[in-house]
């Protein structure tokens, strides 16, 4: 990928040399690389902001309260992890974290909610079906509020960055079902499972 990108901005130096426009070439970088900069910074503060109330919630209890209120949905869905162990917790807190569209903040959730997944895995090779429900779910992941996009759109100028709410609510509920049917389809009519 990076011989990739060196191969676009050479060819960009190039024409823009050809075009004389190097000086326009200069500054479109250089203000890229300010709002890529811009950009980073308040995702950073999106995902500290999250994590820092995932801490809050943990310390504070609130986070087994909330696993235990999703419970019945979580364990309707991943049938076969037990009562009580703690990637109940992990996928809530990941699922909780989509939900409000903070899709960075979720990563680092979701990547230990994989990890307690691994303690039920009892072939280190492969992955469980429970752990391909869960990375289904979470890309697909149902948002509510997509709140990283609007702050996006309103720190760009948009008018109204709430537009994106309901489309984002629609084309996320349609994609979350059709990848978990797809899934059940396929262990459904898996060789496996014959």
């Amino acid at each position: 990928m990076n011989t990739v990108w060196l191969l676009v901005v050479c060819i960009s130096v190039v024409f823009a040399a050809i075009n004389g426009r190097i000086d326009g070439f200069t500054k479109a970088m250089f203000e890229a690389g300010k709002a890529a900069v811009e950009v980073c910074l308040y995702l950073v503060a999106i995902v500290s902001l999250w994590l820092g109330i995932t801490r809050i919630l943990e310390d504070s209890g609130l986070i087994y309260k909330l696993s235990n209120f999703f419970r019945p949905a979580i364990s309707l869905l991943f049938k076969n992890i037990p009562e009580g162990h703690p990637s109940i917790t992990s996928i809530t807190l990941n699922l909780l974290a989509n939900f409000f569209g903070l899709g960075n903040a979720a990563t680092p959730l979701g990547i230990k909610a994989m990890e307690d997944l691994q303690t039920l895995n009892p072939d280190n090779d492969t992955i469980t079906f429970e752990m391909m429900l869960f990375i289904v779910i979470n890309t697909s992941s149902i948002q509510l509020v997509p709140f990283t996009a609007i702050g996006l759109l309103a720190s760009y100028g948009s008018r109204n960055p709430n537009a994106i709410v309901l489309p984002t609510i629609i084309a996320t509920v349609i994609s979350s079902a059709t990848a978990v049917g797809i899934l059940w389809l396929f262990k459904k009519f898996s060789r496996k499972d014959r």
